[in-house]
């Protein structure tokens, strides 16, 4: 049974706040300052009614600097844009799926009129094997750039694949801000090519604060501003939402040599490849436990159960302004057969 709760005065290691902006007053102060000059700091309306807003255009031209791709579209939420994203496909077309792939995804894949076929994770053999006959008029590969609920990263084979075979759809919603030369996520790190991919970011991780933005070549951005029924008929992402992450992506480029330090100590403690350490537990009261154990101690860890995953996770997150030694003692603790 889900519930919600306030959580006060905690030592967060469960959000997705990687970076720590969500809680960064330098960049509210840059963001409030801005939208005051704003003549509304709501958007109103659809984006194609009266819903776009000057400082959607100044993300989204920034975006496209940063990511070196031809276009870019804010939407309200990763949901939203990941419904989107499967509207590209129509009959005689397919995608090829990973099967650990976010759950906006699989609903998004069941509202599309081409065909879905989902590949074991992270697996090029099985992709291969259920690819060998591209008999479609279009063909997406549709993966994450880190697996929110595994914490690994898609192996370059497989995006290499996808590109020599058709469209990479890329979910970045976990990879933007940790991975890359630059910190823009797989896509920088793999130096993918923008004309064979189509990227799909979020404002509410590492950037601290809330929406998303899809990627990729003109033709693309103009369909989906004309079909996504995810675009057309929801109210544009706030101005103000907007500026927090514009000014997020300001301070990450020019303090980039720090986090990227930052970030390299959090993934040697967690012995993991993103800023996420998955470790098993025994059962669902050991996980409860445990977390509520931890939570008496104002550490706050995802204790995540099924049916959001198979068997029962610890999911800690090494976010960079958190002291290494608490991250240290909460891994010992959680490792420990302790019941």
């Amino acid at each position: 049974y889900r519930n919600r709760k306030i959580y006060s005065n905690v030592i967060d290691l469960a959000s997705n706040d990687y970076l720590g902006f969500a809680e960064d007053k330098e960049i509210r102060k840059n963001a409030f300052n801005y939208a005051q000059k704003l003549p509304s700091h709501g958007a109103k309306a659809s984006m194609l009614v009266n819903g776009y807003n000057q400082a959607h255009k100044l993300l989204e031209d920034y975006l496209k600097e940063l990511n070196s791709f031809e276009e870019a579209l804010i939407l309200g939420s990763g949901f939203l844009a990941n419904m989107a994203l499967f509207e590209l496909g129509r009959r005689g077309d397919v995608f090829f799926v990973d099967e650990e792939y976010h759950a906006s995804g699989i609903v998004g894949s069941k509202l599309t009129n081409a065909k879905v076929i989902f590949f074991k994770h992270n697996d090029l053999e099985d992709l291969k094997e259920k690819s060998k006959n591209l008999n479609y008029k279009r063909v997406f590969f549709v993966v994450e750039g880190i697996y929110s609920m595994a914490g690994d990263k898609v192996k370059k084979e497989i995006t290499d694949y996808a590109q020599e075979n058709g469209m990479l759809i890329i979910d970045e919603a976990h990879s933007v801000g940790v991975a890359g030369e630059n910190l823009m996520g797989i896509t920088d790190e793999y130096n993918l090519n923008p004309s064979k991919t189509i990227k799909m970011g979020t404002l509410g991780k590492a950037l601290g604060s809330y929406g998303a933005y899809i990627l990729a070549n003109k033709e693309i951005i103009e369909f989906l501003l004309n079909k996504a029924k995810s675009v057309i008929y929801t109210t544009a992402l706030s101005p103000v939402d907007t500026l927090l992450a514009y000014f997020a992506l300001k301070k990450l480029q020019k303090n980039l040599s720090f986090y990227k330090n930052e970030i390299k100590k959090s993934k040697l403690i967690l012995n993991s490849d993103s800023l996420i350490k998955i470790l098993p537990s025994i059962d669902n009261k050991t996980l409860l436990f445990k977390q509520q154990n931890l939570l008496k101690q104002n550490i706050l860890i995802g204790a995540i159960r099924p049916p959001t995953v198979k068997t029962p996770i610890f999911r800690i997150i090494g976010r960079v302004n958190i002291e290494i030694d608490i991250i240290q003692k909460t891994l010992n603790y959680l490792k420990a057969d302790i019941v």
